[in-house]
C-alpha cells in the first residue's frame, strides 16, 4: 500500500473488534510515525497509549463524568466558532452520522447516547492520548497535526482502524491520573484504534470531502 492508497482507504473506524492488538505493532506504528516533519526538528510530541485494565478504567470514569454532564475543561483552547460553508459541513457531518445511526435530529437523548461513544472509545481495546508541553502554541500545533496524520496513516498500512477525537482532551484529570504523561504537558486530542468490527453498522458511515477547486487556487 502506497500513501495514496492510504488515504483515498482510510476513515474514522467507530465500531472495533475486543482482540487487542501486539504491542510489538503498536511499537512499530509509533516508531515509523515518528519520522514525521516538524519544525526546526523540535519533535514536539509525546503519546500515551492506555491498554487493558487500564483503559477499562479509564473509560469508566470518563463517562461516568460524561453522563453526570460535568463541564469538560481543555488544557489547549477548543474550536472556534464556525460559520459559512465550514459550519454547513459540520452540520452535514453530525446529521449524516445521527442519520446513519436511526437517530433524529430532535432526539436529544439519542444524539447524548451518540456523543457518549467517544467516551467508551467507540469500544476499541486502545485509546492513544496526544499531548505537548502547554507553554507551546501554533507552530507545535501544526505539528501535532503532521504526527497525527503519519500515525493514522500508518495504521491503515498495517491493517488497524483508528479514529481520531478532540473530545478525549475534555476531560484531562482522569487521563493523567491513568496514562503516562508528562506533567508539563497538555492534552490536544485522543486517538482510538485497535482491528476494525466489519460487521458494525456504525463503520458504514461516510464523509463526502470537498473537490480541489473549492480550496485549491493556482497561479502561474
Amino acid at each position: 500500500m502506497n500513501v495514496s492508497e492510504a488515504l483515498q482507504t482510510r476513515y474514522s473506524v467507530r465500531g472495533y473488534k475486543p482482540e487487542p492488538v501486539p504491542e510489538e505493532l503498536i511499537r512499530e506504528v509509533f516508531d515509523i510515525a515518528r519520522l514525521a516533519a516538524s519544525g526546526t526538528n523540535t519533535q514536539p510530541w509525546h503519546v500515551a497509549v492506555v491498554s487493558g485494565d487500564a483503559r477499562d478504567r479509564l473509560r469508566k470514569e470518563l463517562c461516568e463524568l460524561f453522563d453526570t454532564g460535568v463541564a469538560q475543561k481543555r488544557g489547549f483552547p477548543g474550536d472556534a466558532e464556525m460559520h459559512g460553508v465550514y459550519l454547513d459541513r459540520r452540520r452535514a457531518c453530525g446529521f449524516g452520522y445521527y442519520e446513519t445511526m436511526g437517530v433524529e435530529r430532535k432526539d436529544t437523548e439519542g444524539r447524548m447516547r451518540i456523543a457518549r461513544k467517544n467516551f467508551e472509545f467507540f469500544d476499541a481495546p486502545h485509546v492513544a492520548f496526544f499531548s505537548m508541553p502547554r507553554g507551546f502554541a501554533f507552530p507545535q500545533a501544526v505539528d501535532m497535526g503532521i504526527f497525527l496524520q503519519a500515525v493514522m496513516l500508518v495504521m491503515v498500512e498495517k491493517g488497524l482502524g483508528c479514529i481520531a477525537q478532540g473530545s478525549l482532551a475534555g476531560y484531562p484529570d482522569p487521563v493523567r491520573e491513568i496514562a503516562d504523561m508528562p506533567e508539563e504537558n497538555e492534552i490536544m486530542f485522543g486517538l482510538s484504534f485497535g482491528y476494525e468490527d466489519p460487521d458494525a453498522h456504525i463503520n458504514t458511515v461516510r464523509m463526502d470531502r470537498a473537490p480541489v477547486d473549492d480550496f485549491a487556487s493556482f497561479t502561474s
